[in-house]
């Protein structure tokens, strides 16, 4: 395994969905439950935002569909109702700061059509270390695209999670090796101290 110094001022911490409506009301969340990702990813928030890398907190908004594409699809993904007001707030656990960056994105992924490249680039930030829900979703996509950016990356496994073992396991072992490093939040905590 190959491990690389995480320099404070070339990382950035980037957090995808873990706001009320998606992680808070996640309730069947696999392999690790959702207080588990929720006490993880509010462990890494505090230690990035200490050394002085920035964090960049990502939420999707929209509470009825219609400023997402709409593409015609076998199987569409819906809230199942009315979505409470508080639903793209960020969970308690990880509330702004002032020095946050916040992203709003209306797809799965966290660069396209959003600033986060641009406000990456401006920072310097050739480092991204992943987190949030779900692993094959918000977080693969949002991988998936900082890769093909030219972005270093590291995903933080046990503060992701899904709604099945299958699909978070084949992010995890097919995926997002060939596309970064794979380590654990006490792992990355460690890469920030050295």
């Amino acid at each position: 395994m190959t491990d690389v110094e995480l320099k404070p001022e070339r990382t950035a911490l980037v957090v995808i969905d873990m706001q009320k409506g998606i992680a808070a009301y996640s309730r069947n969340l696999k392999p690790h439950d959702s207080e588990t990702v929720i006490k993880n990813v509010a462990s890494l928030v505090p230690a990035f935002r200490k050394v002085g890398s920035k964090v960049f907190l990502v939420h999707v908004t929209g509470t009825d569909g219609k400023d997402m594409l709409q593409p015609i699809v076998d199987n569409t993904s819906t809230w199942g109702g009315e979505r409470p007001n508080d639903w793209a707030d960020f969970i308690d656990e990880i509330k702004p700061t002032p020095n946050d960056i916040i992203i709003t994105k209306r797809q799965w992924g966290a660069f396209y059509g959003t600033e986060l490249d641009l406000q990456l680039r401006r920072r310097r930030i050739d480092t991204v270390v992943l987190c949030g829900i779900s692993t094959n979703i918000g977080v693969e996509t949002t991988a998936r695209e900082a890769y093909q950016h030219g972005y270093n990356l590291v995903l933080v496994e046990d503060a992701m999670s899904s709604q099945s073992n299958e699909e978070h396991e084949a992010s995890v072992k097919f995926i997002f090796p060939r596309i970064g490093l794979v380590r654990s939040t006490a792992q990355v905590l460690e890469m920030l101290k050295s």
